[in-house]
C-alpha cells in the first residue's frame, strides 16, 4: 500500500468558488490500487503556496506520493510546474511523457500540458491536469508503475533480475 497527498491547486477552488471534482477522481484511482489519500488540501495558483507544501507534504515522511491536479497548462497563473520543478531533488520525466503520449491519442491538445514529475527525497511527486477526464486518463497511464516505484524509492526493490531486463 502506497500513502498519497492530493493537492489541488485552484484560485477558485481554494476560495470556495468552484467545487474540486478532480480530487474525488485521484481519490478512486488511488483506492483502486490499493493506496490510501492521507492529505488532501486545495491551494490558490501560487508558486511559494505550492512549493512550500510540496515540501511540507514531501518532508514529512508519511507520504510515498503526492498527486497534483491543475495548474498544468500555457494560463498567466498555470505555474504548478515552476513550482515543482523548484522542489524535486531530481526528474522523473517519463511518468510526464507517458500522460502526454496516451493523451494525444484522445485530444491534440495534449501536447499542450507542461506536467512534470520527480522525487524529493523518499516522495514522488506528480503534476496532473485539472480537468476530471484528463486526470482519469492520465491516472490509467502512469497507476500500473506506481507502486514498482513506491518500492524503489523506499528501499524495498534495489536490484532487478537479469531476466526482468530481457537479458538471459
Amino acid at each position: 500500500m502506497f500513502k498519497t497527498g492530493v493537492l489541488t491547486i485552484s484560485d477558485k477552488g481554494s476560495k470556495g468558488q468552484r467545487e474540486d471534482k478532480s480530487g474525488p477522481v485521484i481519490r478512486e484511482s488511488v483506492a483502486m490500487m490499493n493506496g490510501r489519500v492521507v492529505k488532501y488540501e486545495i491551494v490558490p495558483d501560487n508558486k511559494e503556496t505550492i512549493a512550500a507544501k510540496l515540501c511540507d507534504w514531501a518532508d514529512g515522511g508519511e507520504l510515498d506520493i503526492v498527486l497534483t491536479t491543475g495548474g498544468t497548462g500555457l494560463a498567466e497563473r498555470d505555474i504548478t510546474p515552476e513550482a515543482t520543478l523548484s522542489v524535486v531533488d531530481r526528474e522523473v520525466p517519463g511518468i510526464a511523457e507517458a500522460m502526454r503520449i496516451k493523451s494525444l491519442d484522445k485530444t491534440p491538445t495534449a501536447m499542450l500540458s507542461r506536467a512534470v514529475a520527480g522525487q524529493r527525497g523518499r516522495c514522488l511527486i506528480i503534476n496532473l491536469p485539472g480537468s476530471p477526464k484528463a486526470v482519469k486518463e492520465c491516472l490509467e497511464v502512469i497507476m500500473p508503475a506506481l507502486p514498482h516505484a513506491v518500492e524503489i524509492i523506499r528501499g524495498e526493490v534495489t536490484e532487478h533480475s537479469l531476466q526482468d531486463a530481457g537479458i538471459q
